[in-house]
């Protein structure tokens, strides 16, 4: 690999895990990032704890991915979670399992890691050089903007990193698209993954609950039933359980223009025995201490049965029983993709071959959320883009090699 020139377009944990794969082979490897720091979605994702990845068991974890399992299972073979505490150990960052199961920086925090990382990197000769935005591709090479003006590069082989469409604000602006569609890339287009959805809160329920947890819940969607919490928000709901059904309802959005998440107020008591304990209360009990006496509900609890079912203080026990146990929150649609924390869609599976190579495009790679793939979050996000810069790393050394 001496003497081969390489360009990773992109300083996310994918173009940086695919410098290290090359810079390692002995390529010389320049990364151009746009941004005036490297790696600041990663940053920001770590300011409340970093989930580098997630401890259950590989067989299971590797079936996360959706419809993009299969074709990501040979990357995260090669770098599995194990692999990736292995890698974070080596550069000093020590993990630990959450309750949930998140591996998490002993540090809860990201900076200590992308700083040993980038060290690292530089120890290896890769130049990392920031302000160097992409511009398209130009007499038969790669233009760029940077600091000293528009330049031309035209390295041996390019890795394109640049993520997919959500928070552009850290530079995931998905300003690529046009490029690689004028070269006739099948590009899928990109949708909120991991978001929050609207819901047509009355104006005094928003007013009072915006921001409000709704604790110990299970939920059910076409995802499956789930228990956890999320939070009531001025636009609808957010937070890891609602992020967790996000795809499916997205998905029933997008197919029937409508979508229920259905919520269990109390996990904790059957039907049948709400429907006894409501009864037990007498016809003088006001509603509030009925709901708190005979159902457990008070707070948000109480306050959203009332909103979704405003019949709720004249509805028999029975009613009120199987409206708690199962509570439909409407849908109206996600949250805008710049909010989300990540997205589905970009680049078609069908495009790139083993190697993650563009197979319109030979010498062009690609890798992380630029492709079109989605996951939960806790650790899953991360992990593949991890695995995929480092497929491609080693996809460009074997496409240099024969070169």
């Amino acid at each position: 690999m001496r003497g081969k020139n390489v360009a990773i377009i992109g300083g996310g944990p994918a173009g940086l895990m695919a410098a290290e794969v090359l810079g390692a082979a002995g390529c010389a490897v320049t990364v151009y990032e746009a941004m005036p720091t490297l790696g600041r979605k990663f940053l920001l994702a770590g300011k409340s704890g970093l989930n580098i990845t997630h401890s259950e068991v590989f067989e299971a974890f590797r079936t996360r991915f959706f419809a993009s399992s299969e074709r990501l299972g040979t990357a995260l073979d090669a770098f599995t979670p194990d692999d990736i505490r292995a890698w974070a150990s080596e550069l000093g960052t020590e993990t630990f399992v959450g309750s949930s199961g998140r591996v998490f920086p002993t540090a809860m925090k990201a900076s200590p890691l992308l700083r040993a990382w980038l060290a690292r990197l530089e120890a290896m000769g890769v130049r990392l050089l920031k302000r160097h935005r992409w511009m398209g591709f130009e007499a038969d090479g790669l233009a760029l903007e940077t600091p000293e003006g528009r330049i031309i590069i035209r390295p041996d082989a390019t890795l394109l990193a640049l993520g997919g469409a959500s928070w552009p604000r850290l530079g995931s602006d998905a300003a690529w698209v046009p490029w690689l569609h004028d070269k006739g890339i099948q590009i899928n287009p990109f949708k909120p993954s991991n978001c929050g959805f609207d819901v047509a809160w009355s104006d005094s329920f928003r007013e009072r609950f915006a921001g409000a947890p709704l604790k110990s819940v299970v939920t059910h969607s076409p995802a499956g039933t789930l228990q956890g919490e999320f939070v009531i928000s001025r636009h609808g709901i957010e937070g890891s359980l609602v992020y967790a059904h996000s795809a499916a309802l997205r998905d029933q959005i997008d197919n029937d223009g409508q979508a229920v998440l259905s919520v269990d107020l109390t996990p904790g008591r059957s039907e049948e025995r709400l429907v006894l304990d409501l009864t037990r209360q007498g016809g003088k009990t006001s509603f509030s201490n009925r709901l708190r006496k005979g159902g457990g509900l008070e707070g948000v609890k109480a306050a959203l049965l009332r909103e979704l079912l405003p019949e709720s203080p004249r509805a028999t026990p029975e009613t009120l029983a199987k409206a708690i146990k199962s509570l439909p929150i409407p849908l109206l649609r996600p949250r805008p993709i710049a909010e989300a924390i990540s997205s589905a869609g970009g680049i078609a599976w069908p495009e790139i071959d083993a190697r993650f190579m563009l197979a319109r495009m030979p010498g062009l790679f690609v890798a992380g959320e630029m492709i079109d793939w989605e996951a939960p979050t806790g650790g899953y996000l991360l992990t593949a883009c991890l695995a995929t810069g480092r497929a491609a790393g080693k996809g460009m050394t074997d496409w240099l090699s024969e070169a």
